[in-house]
């Protein structure tokens, strides 16, 4: 709720900047019209102040979108020695690891944004710097059944500055209760 009301003022502040600079901007837009008669309201050095410092607050914050973005990073490819792992019959409440292998194939720097489990009975871990190209690195994933039973199948979706954005992993396991 708190992240819905943080978004509602920074959209109202970003209205009231774009009226302010209507009124106070640096060509002729401090005036407007009111029943076909000019108006001129003279520019207020207080006014044009707190707008800048508006608008530096504005590029500072939290809320304010993240420059890193990938769709205007330069494109690479990545390449997995194996895009899937059976860890065959495990027990339940146990963890289980594999690390998928890569290879940075193209000639940018793999920059990988983020690496999610489709649920949180599976963790993985991913590299936060580049890989160059030609290097290689891994995903780490950690697979905790808890009390799931039978044949699973987990995903890992691996987002990074390729083309698609989107690599997906995958793992399965036949999961035996204590209780069998």
């Amino acid at each position: 709720m708190q992240d819905k009301s943080n978004i509602s003022i920074v959209i109202s502040l970003i209205a009231l900047s774009v009226s302010l600079f209507a009124l106070f901007g640096k060509n002729d837009s401090n005036r407007f019209e009111r029943d076909n008669e000019k108006v001129y309201i003279p520019a207020d050095p207080k006014a044009k102040k707190e707008l800048n410092d508006f608008e530096n607050l504005l590029e500072k914050s939290p809320l304010t979108p993240n420059n890193v973005d990938l769709d205007k990073t330069p494109k690479t490819s990545i390449k997995f020695n194996k895009d899937s792992h059976d860890f065959g019959n495990i027990e339940q409440d146990t963890e289980n690891k594999y690390s998928f292998t890569f290879t940075n194939t193209g000639n940018e720097p793999l920059k990988i944004k983020n690496a999610k489990g489709s649920c949180g009975c599976t963790v993985p871990n991913y590299p936060k710097e580049p890989i160059m190209p030609g290097k290689t690195g891994q995903i780490d994933v950690v697979y905790k059944p808890a009390k799931q039973k039978g044949n699973q199948s987990k995903t890992v979706t691996v987002s990074a500055n390729t083309n698609p954005e989107n690599t997906i992993l995958r793992i399965s396991a036949n999961v035996n209760s204590p209780d069998e």
